[in-house]
């Protein structure tokens, strides 16, 4: 039976012009009921084959980013479901010396327990900026999120295995599957170079925010790697590959997460060999409060605030400007609460007349890198966008 005709009604309505449905697709009404289960209703649905979910910049206000409010951006189709009783992730590769397989409740009783507040970004956050524009979720400023990751070191179940000299990279394989619902084709295995599987907040985390990971985030455990692109931080895991060359699995080979290794003219074309694995996320900033939009009065000081990151590294300081860019203010700005977590800011404004304005905010990392003030250099996948946040304030 197709999908078209096992939905042929939708809420007691029929579908018309059903038989012309695509194969494969559902009902978006349908989609969003199964698959937004457990999230905010104001989020965006950016896509359902697969699930893209985006969450408006004044949602992401908390300090701590709670699991209803957190994107989703998945490549595949997620597992139908989980049998905890015979999963387990298995460790095994050519970097490492003792092949081994672990349930949760022996990683958990193996190995310390640790919470680490870790900042989680698509790649391709901004996109929608881009011009020309190019291929992919029209991401705009919501495609990031900061929880509380509760897990193993990855770094501690590696060398339970005795990583051998010789590893340079990790590659992770989970269980979901490819769109075309072939189980032999991988929807995503993407991986990071040693060093980085081996630093002390790279996760295989089993809990968000307290409680057990969400399915659409991965239950019953997943890769965290602050500060790089979320592709890298595998859900619905099932094996860890120590490898002695850089990993080859679907999604790191061609253009998927690489951007031009030197700048490009925009709308260029790149030959692959030219394009470079992203690594770390750059500088970048957002104002979750007010909400873009905001209509405020003369006289009163507005209070404005948000969150930075800056990949491995962390934010020195923080500026808004209301003149679009002319002049800056310098925000207050609070400390990480470990390494790879955003960082809160707040600021005061007073506006000089009744009129529109413009709201910009500006970070700038310990390394002296700052964001641009306008869309930085272009890459045919439009990855890496971290121009200032901007938002729209009308003065009364």
């Amino acid at each position: 039976m197709s999908r078209a005709i096992r939905y042929s009604s939708v809420f007691g309505l029929p579908i018309v012009f059903s038989k012309n449905m695509p194969l494969g697709l559902i009902p978006i009404a349908v989609s969003e009921e199964r698959l937004l289960a457990g999230k905010h209703p104001d989020l965006s649905l950016l896509s359902d084959r697969p699930l893209s979910l985006e969450t408006p910049a004044h949602l992401l206000d908390d300090k701590t980013t709670p699991a209803d409010r957190l994107f989703v951006r998945n490549n595949g189709l997620p597992p139908k479901s989980i049998d905890l009783a015979s999963w387990r992730l298995r460790i095994e590769g050519p970097g490492v010396q003792n092949s081994k397989s672990y349930s949760i409740e022996q990683l958990k009783d193996s190995f310390e327990n640790v919470n680490y507040q870790l900042t989680l970004e698509c790649a391709g956050n901004g996109r929608e900026e881009f011009a020309p524009s190019v291929r992919g979720n029209q991401w705009t400023t919501g495609a990031v999120g900061c929880p509380m990751w509760t897990g193993v070191r990855l770094r501690d179940v590696l060398m339970a295995s005795g990583v051998r000299q010789s590893a340079v990279y990790i590659g992770y394989y989970g269980s979901d599957t490819h769109l075309s619902g072939d189980p032999s084709r991988e929807s995503i295995s993407r991986g990071v170079p040693i060093k980085k599987a081996l630093k002390e907040d790279s996760l295989l985390a089993f809990s968000m925010n307290g409680a057990d990971l969400p399915f659409l985030h991965g239950y019953p455990l997943r890769l965290i790697f602050g500060g790089w692109p979320g592709s890298t931080s595998g859900k619905w895991l099932k094996k860890i590959f120590v490898r002695n060359d850089v990993h080859n699995g679907h999604k790191m080979n061609g253009y998927s997460y690489k951007i031009p290794c030197e700048g490009v003219p925009p709308g260029s074309d790149v030959d692959e060999k030219d394009m470079c694995i992203i690594e770390e996320m750059p500088v970048k900033s957002l104002i979750t409060f007010p909400r873009s939009g905001v209509i405020h009065s003369l006289g009163r000081d507005l209070e404005v605030r948000g969150h930075a990151w800056a990949g491995d590294s962390s934010i020195s300081k923080v500026h808004i400007s209301t003149d679009f860019g002319q002049t800056w203010i310098r925000a207050k700005l609070d400390s990480p609460v470990n390494i790879n977590a955003w960082q809160h800011w707040s600021s005061s404004i007073s506006f000089p007349q009744k009129g529109y304005y413009e709201i910009w905010a500006r970070a700038t990392d310990k390394n002296s890198k700052t964001q641009p003030m306008v869309l930085p250099g272009w890459n045919p996948r439009g990855y890496l966008n971290n121009a200032c946040h901007r938002i729209a304030v009308s003065v009364v």
